[in-house]
């Protein structure tokens, strides 16, 4: 199937992403424009301590005007590599770093108008490593057992796409803890 690419247009550069106009042809001929959100890559973490606890934040999101519950999170720095940005997010989110991290998985987040590319990992053996968080963000940390994170994704009381998908890739390696 050819679509064409007849032309793109930034309309706007923000700090973390651009959003663009490309004007496309069809197979069947027809032109189309397209509102596209260009993003960098991005990463969530599922942080699991010893004693079974997923480390969450209760963090303030304009777009909704309400703190929502979700797992660390966050935009990659220009050519930074998803590992070591998951390791960065962890330690300015909730002050741990982790002795054992690793990917499950990665997805887009909305493809429909972004090409935003999550990593999500899961971090074990957390240990504290406070870096210095983000300036404008509104953070409270939250510890919640598996077995009640996994009851509030399923009775609708955490609605975070990227937690949810979190949880359930993590759902094998978090067998045992009562889920």
């Amino acid at each position: 199937m050819d679509i064409e690419l007849l032309r793109t247009e930034t309309v706007y550069r923000g700090r973390v992403f651009e959003v663009r106009q490309d004007f496309i042809r069809l197979p069947n001929g027809k032109t189309a424009q397209l509102d596209i959100v260009d993003h960098r890559d991005s990463v969530t973490i599922l942080p699991l301590d010893h004693q079974g606890q997923i480390w969450f934040i209760r963090q303030y999101r304009r777009p909704i005007d309400d703190f929502l519950l979700e797992l660390p999170a966050g935009v990659a720095e220009p050519g930074e590599d998803p590992l070591t940005n998951a390791q960065r997010e962890l330690r300015e989110e909730i002050g741990m770093a982790s002795g054992s991290i690793q990917l499950l998985g990665s997805f887009f987040l909305a493809p429909g108008y972004s090409n935003e590319f999550m990593h999500v990992f899961l971090a074990q053996d957390l240990f504290p490593s406070p870096l210095p968080g983000d300036e404008d963000e509104i953070i409270e940390i939250e510890k919640i057992s598996a077995s009640e994170a996994y009851r509030l994704a399923e009775i609708g009381k955490l609605n975070d796409s990227k937690s949810i998908i979190a949880l359930f890739w993590a759902r094998p390696h978090l067998l045992g803890l009562g889920i």
